[in-house]
């Protein structure tokens, strides 16, 4: 553990006459972190300055110095700046994913995709800093995964609803894949601007969404074809 606070308070002294002695500071007392504690507050350093500064922009000493410690406490709980970098993204998908597929609720088709805009627009809006630091080209990507692999777990849990309403309808359940991948990637890709302008407000942005998905789906052909010249 590892000392994080001081007290520079100053006490009297008495002379054997009851006279005032001469003011002394007061034995520096400190309150210790655990390692888990510190572990804790390095994520949280290092996720709001890679979604300040990115990757790149970002170094350990800065992360170092923010948390008021030497470079080689941050080493010595994730192994660099990589292994810092990692965990924050792993565990941001994964906070990301568990609220889209959380809110894959029982009820309409139309209401599933309502649910799934404003999961997505809902951690936009709470934990921006996260999505900014997941659409952000990872330069360790092999190990902690893509916002593009993220969107398409996500599709994955859209597949299965989609599965379903194609089959009712007589469409070619096969072909549901695709189509969540295209959904997803709108309302994503969609986030994604809407994170810098943040107009229209939130529900206006999760109705435009659902209205050209779910219209767009409503009027499908079973077999869609090509009207310009170009078939292949």
């Amino acid at each position: 553990m590892e000392d994080v606070a001081t007290d520079s308070s100053t006490t009297r002294t008495t002379g054997n006459n009851g006279s005032a002695g001469i003011e002394r500071p007061r034995r520096t007392r400190r309150t210790r972190m655990t390692g888990a504690e510190r572990r804790e507050q390095l994520l949280d350093i290092g996720r709001t300055l890679f979604a300040e500064k990115g990757f790149e922009g970002t170094s350990v000493e800065e992360i170092a110095a923010k948390a008021g410690v030497s470079k080689p406490v941050v080493y010595e709980h994730f192994g660099g700046k990589e292994g810092l970098y990692a965990v924050v993204v792993d565990r941001e998908m994964r906070s990301l994913l568990e609220g889209v597929t959380g809110a894959l609720t029982a009820g309409h088709p139309r209401e599933l995709l309502e649910q799934a805009a404003f999961a997505l627009l809902d951690y936009i809006e709470k934990y921006t800093d996260g999505f900014r630091i997941l659409v952000r080209d990872s330069p360790v990507a092999q190990s902690t995964g893509t916002f593009a692999s993220l969107i398409s777990d996500i599709a994955t849990q859209v597949e299965d609803i989609l599965g379903l309403e194609f089959k009712a309808r007589g469409f070619d359940p096969k072909l549901a894949p695709l189509y969540a991948q295209a959904l997803v990637g709108m309302v994503a890709l969609t986030g994604q601007w809407w994170l810098d302008v943040r107009k229209p407000k939130k529900a206006e942005v999760a109705a435009h969404l659902v209205n050209l998905a779910w219209h767009g789906l409503d009027g499908l052909e079973q077999k869609p074809r090509l009207i310009g010249h170009r078939k292949s």
